[in-house]
């Protein structure tokens, strides 16, 4: 069928009418969809095969170590004219739709619908889910602890405020594990139901889209009240009901609530980037096979002595492993004690790594591994 498509494709632009040679062109389009359309339901049809081998073991549906293999072969054998990074949304739909087939992921994340934590789970399991709305980050993980979700989405961290402290607590304090993450560029737009910053006396939003915001803010709406709300959808929610509040979130906001985009992209950092981690309990959670690209988020405690935290980094420079994050919070203990958040590069499997880890899990008075799973580099 390959070369079906292929033969389709010989078109050279020549003397005859515009409408005419378009007119061919799109007879051609036309063949070529109705050949995708054959070629997505064999593929359809293999996965529906693949899941009834799985349940002879149990095997999970979803396996995202497997599906990054799978876009990386794909983009590594593209010639283009594709961009490379279409592709991994492309095959994301493709892989959801196929998934859905053997059952449909119940994935949680902050809501109302429109808010980024929905886009982020769409772009990492595609359209093809059941959405589970939470009003907050802590019932996110309680709905996916509870097992009444198979995935969480949470936000993790922001490449202008920093990391999301909450998320990072209940990581700690929950029986979940980290399984992928999902990095969204961030863009907030000032939204409203008038046309017109005129009027405006309350800018709701989640507090750190106002943080990001807040150098925008303050030049052009000095005198509003900055309203922190449970997320950027809610304070569209409640623009939609108020003329006198705008909100900060996206188009897919505006477009949902009815909303005006009165200035787009106030965010104050024009690369403002949101990372989330994709989350489910340990008890189902499967072990990542080794992708090339892997991370593993680790939260330690050490004893309070001198040199005790320099101590942490010895094991993994003596074994050449690299640390992309180091994050301290308060143990909540009353002690003036503190747990570090840890992301290293690798996979368990490796040797050195793993030598690393050993080393590392000697040294600390806790030592919890949150999660060894592919990153987003799609």
């Amino acid at each position: 069928m390959a070369d079906t498509i292929a033969n389709t494709l010989h078109f050279q632009p020549d003397g005859r009418p515009v409408d005419e040679q378009l007119g061919e062109l799109r007879v051609k389009i036309d063949t070529v969809d109705q050949q995708l359309l054959a070629l997505l339901n064999q593929r359809a049809q293999l996965a529906q095969a693949v899941g009834e081998v799985k349940k002879l073991d149990g095997s999970p549906v979803f396996r995202p170590d497997r599906e990054a293999q799978v876009i990386d072969r794909v983009k590594n054998a593209n010639p283009g004219p594709v961009r490379h990074d279409s592709i991994a949304p492309i095959w994301r739909e493709i892989m959801s739709a196929c998934r859905a087939l053997e059952g449909r992921q119940r994935v949680a994340f902050l809501g109302p619908i429109g808010t980024f934590s929905e886009q982020a789970a769409l772009n990492y399991f595609g359209s093809s889910i059941d959405a589970v709305v939470c009003p907050s980050i802590d019932e996110v993980f309680r709905a996916t602890s509870a097992q009444s979700a198979d995935f969480g989405v949470v936000p993790i961290e922001n490449s202008t405020e920093g990391v999301v402290a909450r998320s990072l607590d209940l990581l700690l304090q929950s029986p979940l594990s980290i399984v992928g993450e999902t990095s969204l560029m961030v863009t907030h737009n000032l939204l409203r139901k008038d046309l017109g910053r005129e009027g405006i006396e309350v800018v709701a939003a989640h507090p750190q889209a106002l943080a990001q915001c807040q150098g925008w803010l303050s030049q052009h709406l000095p005198q509003a009240e900055r309203r922190a709300v449970s997320s950027n959808a809610e304070g569209a929610r409640m623009a939609a009901q108020d003329p006198r509040i705008a909100a900060l979130a996206s188009e897919r906001a505006a477009s949902q609530y009815g909303l005006h985009v009165v200035q787009p992209a106030v965010q104050d950092e024009a690369h403002n980037r949101t990372r989330f981690v994709i989350v489910r309990p340990q008890s189902v959670a499967t072990p990542a096979a080794p992708t090339g690209h892997d991370c593993i988020s680790l939260v330690v405690s050490v004893d309070n002595r001198p040199g005790a935290v320099h101590d942490l980094l010895v094991p993994l420079k003596r074994h050449g492993v690299s640390m992309s994050r180091f994050e301290s919070r308060p143990a909540r203990s009353g002690q003036w004690e503190y747990v570090f958040f840890i992301d290293l590069a690798g996979h368990p499997a490796q040797d050195n790594v793993a030598a690393a880890l050993d080393e590392l899990r000697a040294q600390c008075s806790f030592f919890k591994v949150l999660g060894s799973y592919p990153l987003d580099v799609h």
